[in-house]
């Protein structure tokens, strides 16, 4: 009798962390022992949070269409950030040894937008951006690197 892969065997995880680093590319941690790595950590590309934040977008860019008689047209500047921030925002699940002060004691969303929508951190929002495209990432061998 042939054996089966247990497909479900190969599920990504519900959440992974990003070991964020500097624009320099060296990762950072919050004290001078190096024992307290800075993370992100997001919900995973499977999750439905990630449907929802993949419907939005769907949308966007249909109402981008709509908006402009049935032509492909990129967003704004401004829009771009500002949709970036909220998906990679909705996708957060919280950051790690860390903190932002200019976003004056917010929390939450609000918190994790205002960072992402700040460009001289853009190097943060790429990093998390090109993590969470990656399902591998999110896998249970990722998990125990």
């Amino acid at each position: 009798m042939t054996k089966l892969l247990n497909i479900a065997t190969l599920a990504v995880a519900a959440t992974a962390s990003v070991h964020v680093k500097n624009a320099a590319g060296e990762l950072l941690y919050a004290d001078a022992e190096r024992t307290l790595p800075v993370r992100i950590h997001l919900h995973g590309p499977g999750s439905q949070v990630a449907g929802v934040v993949e419907a939005r977008q769907s949308a966007r860019a249909l109402k981008r269409m709509q908006d402009n008689d049935g032509k492909i047209t990129a967003a704004s500047r401004e829009e771009r950030i500002a949709e970036t921030s909220e998906d990679l925002a909705a996708l957060t699940a919280s950051f790690e040894n860390f903190e932002y002060p200019a976003a004056d004691g917010v929390t939450g969303d609000a918190l994790f937008r205002a960072l992402y929508a700040d460009q001289s951190l853009g190097f943060v929002t790429k990093q998390v951006m090109k993590f969470f495209g990656d399902w591998g990432n999110f896998s249970a061998a990722s998990k125990a690197a």
